[in-house]
């Protein structure tokens, strides 16, 4: 028979155990981070019925989706984990007590060209809290130390949160007089980074927008400074547009919590050229940066909606959320070589190799450790002595047990410590603690490093 060359898809991430380690360890960084909040874990279909994925239609979404037929059933893969929110909140929404507030950490599918640093299959790692009729504005204001957080647990500190408000946006088209074209300008305006403010001006000018609008445009979004300096120059549009003061006095009382909510002020700056592409943002938004590689672009985006779930329910549900694309973050890290390859990847804190026939001791230890917290494989295999000290090498497994007739008589066991090669004996009921001990140092460690 003819073998098959085992294979993976193009855009789809395998990863070897080390770098799998590390990826979970992100992974559990992050629900804790977000546990820490007051947020509860959700776990939704990765397949959803066609007509709920796709109940707005049309657009990039409907080209890239997976879409297929079981039967009578149209269904899909789901691109996104807003959307299966969406559905699950309005189908739910009587039973969940509001302002509901969740984290997913999931699988989506987008069926787009596969490239450097894209992929078709990629975690997202998601928050959002979703009001019924109303959410306050400390919502909005309490994402950044969330985001602060999350990166500085993981091990970075060169990063900004930039924050902007898209009724200030919106307000200030409409002095402009542009108001139907604020969505297309918004979208223009999001692509500032990767085209430039030359190129930004020219696809002003093919929407319609004058050259005296467009000067004012670029005037306007190219205010920098600090938050205070930006906040200072909104003041000057103030009282022509109510829309503009609403969402300057929201971006006001944003900026002016980050540092009660903990985020230093060299990590967080209003930035009026963010827009966020997507229509369906209304407030606050935001885009974190690396500071040291921009190339890399947002890390991790998102703003506030007022209406997460129009498709489905009547209900007015207003929210804020943000999401991470972990797979492609992870990917870049590791191209930058930002990954923390002393992180401990290990299998097992302690690995037991017997050295007599009789493996009930082996066993008993074992459990013993394990119940104890301390991680441990048993070697049950019968091969030479080299081979056993050669898998836990390779494993990078710190603590090597040799257990013989001598240890098994006296009540103690021979532990090597793989990274010096010292050798002691201790008694049986000291080694956990002797291991757990050692092994503290090990657990302060973050998986990126900068």
């Amino acid at each position: 028979m003819e073998k098959i060359k085992p294979r993976t898809l193009s855009g789809f991430m395998e990863l070897l155990p080390a770098e799998q380690t590390l990826f979970d360890a992100m992974m559990a960084t992050l629900k804790d981070t977000y546990a820490l909040y007051g947020f509860t874990p959700l776990d939704t279909p990765l397949i959803e019925a066609s007509e709920v994925l796709l109940a707005k239609g049309g657009g990039e979404t409907e080209k890239q989706i997976y879409r297929f037929t079981k039967g009578d059933a149209d269904l899909s893969l789901r691109f996104d984990l807003t959307v299966p929110l969406a559905r699950y909140v309005a189908q739910h929404a009587g039973e969940l007590t509001f302002p509901f507030r969740r984290y997913q950490i999931g699988k989506v599918y987008r069926g787009e060209r596969a490239q450097r640093g894209r992929f078709r299959e990629f975690y997202q790692a998601d928050i959002d809290i979703i009001g019924d009729e109303k959410l306050d504005i400390m919502n909005e204001a309490e994402i950044p130390s969330i985001i602060y957080r999350a990166f500085t647990k993981l091990g970075l500190s060169r990063f900004r949160i930039r924050v902007n408000n898209r009724k200030v946006l919106n307000g200030f088209f409409a002095l402009l007089g542009l108001t139907e074209k604020a969505a297309d300008i918004m979208r223009t305006i999001d692509k500032l980074e990767k085209i430039g403010a030359a190129k930004v001006k020219d696809l002003l000018l093919e929407l319609g927008v004058s050259e005296e609008q467009a000067d004012k445009i670029t005037a306007f979004i190219s205010v920098s400074g600090d938050s205070t300096s930006v906040l200072t120059a909104l003041d000057a549009y103030r009282g022509q547009n109510e829309l503009f003061d609403l969402g300057a006095d929201e971006l006001a009382t944003v900026i002016a919590h980050m540092k009660g909510f903990g985020v230093p002020d060299e990590n967080f700056t209003v930035d009026l050229t963010i827009a966020r592409g997507l229509d369906y943002y209304t407030g606050t938004v935001y885009e974190t940066v690396m500071l040291d590689h921009p190339e890399i672009g947002s890390i991790c985006s998102g703003g506030r909606y007022d209406n997460l779930a129009e498709y489905y329910t009547d209900r007015k549900l207003p929210g804020v959320g943000i999401s991470i694309g972990l797979t492609r973050l992870f990917y870049v890290l590791g191209e930058q070589k930002m990954l923390n390859r002393a992180f401990p990847a290990a299998p097992a804190d302690v690995i037991i190799l017997p050295m007599t026939e009789d493996m009930s001791p082996a066993v008993s230890l074992a459990t013993s450790l394990r119940e104890q917290g301390v991680r441990t494989q048993l070697y049950a295999e019968k091969k030479k002595f080299k081979a056993k000290i050669g898998y836990a090498d390779k494993l990078g497994i710190p603590y090597v047990i040799f257990l013989g007739e001598d240890e098994i008589a006296n009540g103690t066991v021979s532990l090597k410590d793989m990274s010096s090669g010292q050798q002691v004996s201790l008694p049986i009921g000291e080694v956990a603690a002797y291991v757990s001990s050692r092994l503290t140092a090990q657990k302060t460690l973050t998986v990126i490093t900068e």
